[in-house]
């Protein structure tokens, strides 16, 4: 199995007249991906290599049967394509675009909490989700993870770093061990999903028998996340932090991703993990390595 993306998903992409949603919404269809429609309120009844183009996310739901988005729309316009997406009815929405205003983030999290609780969002600023061999939704390169295999032990990807998704994806791919999900979950201060949600899903799929999870230094979600898996996973966690010589009270890549008054250290996570039975590396190779050892014993 896979979570929240698989063979049956069918996407649409909010912004595929623009440049870079033709794009990934191209690659994403060569990959496999159902990608069935897109949104443009002024090109509705056009297409875009073939795929319809709708004035807005109802309209696409009603003629296609979509129930996930990707959203490549500039950051001002975020907020009104997250509300119009939940309220065309989708279940999912995955938000690529970086550089959302924070108040934004949090009003629409806050907004889909209380009037659309069975709406799930990905990011904003996320590569996106990928379950290999079935559904590619976002910036991920699909060629880079190799599909879980029936009967084997595969593993669960959950990430607060793009670039470090990719690297983990290759790592496991190297050493032949094949990926259920690899869910990018983002790098702002409020992100839609978190690394909860995706261990609490990842417990729950009887295929994800170990998980990979690629944290960094700002904000406690990390430390959460150790709390939870504590007291609620039984399945074997690898994980890497990322900025462990980063100083004090400078912003590094994401816009979450900053030290402040001591707290959100590199160090204070990994402690955290380590204090959960997570094995940590140094480096993402070594998380990967790590990962090797824990299938190899299951």
């Amino acid at each position: 199995m896979a979570i929240f993306v698989d063979e049956n998903t069918r996407v649409i992409y909010q912004g595929i007249t623009g440049s870079q949603g033709k794009y990934y919404a191209g690659l994403n269809k060569a990959y496999g991906t159902k990608v069935v429609g897109g949104t443009n309120p002024k090109k509705a009844g056009t297409d875009v290599d073939g795929v319809p183009v709708f004035a807005n996310v109802a309209a696409a739901v009603e003629a296609t049967g979509a129930n996930a988005t990707c959203i490549f729309i500039p950051a001002p316009g975020v907020r009104d394509a997250v509300i119009e997406a939940a309220e065309g009815g989708v279940d999912l929405i995955v938000c690529v675009t970086e550089g959302v205003p924070a108040h934004d983030e949090a009003w629409f999290f806050n907004k889909l909490q209380r009037d659309f609780p069975n709406t799930r969002l990905l990011g904003p600023n996320c590569p996106g989700i990928i379950s290999p061999g079935k559904c590619n939704i976002g910036i991920t390169a699909g060629h880079i993870a190799k599909a879980a295999v029936p009967g084997a032990k595969n593993v669960g990807i959950v990430s607060r770093s793009g670039t470090l998704t990719y690297q983990a994806l290759y790592e496991l791919k190297a050493q032949g061990i094949g990926v259920t999900t690899c869910v990018g979950i983002g790098g702002d201060p409020v992100p839609g999903t978190s690394f909860i949600d995706c261990l609490a899903a990842f417990e729950a799929d009887v295929e994800t028998h170990a998980v990979m999870l690629i944290g960094e230094i700002g904000g406690s979600a990390e430390e959460e996340a150790a709390e939870f898996i504590k007291t609620e996973m039984t399945k074997p966690i690898s994980a890497y932090i990322a900025g462990q010589t980063a100083p004090a009270g400078k912003k590094m890549g994401h816009a979450g991703a900053i030290v402040s008054g001591g707290k959100g250290t590199a160090a204070a996570k990994m402690e955290a993990l380590l204090a959960a039975g997570v094995k940590v590396g140094a480096n993402p190779t070594e998380a990967g390595e790590l990962m090797v050892e824990i299938v190899s014993s299951l």
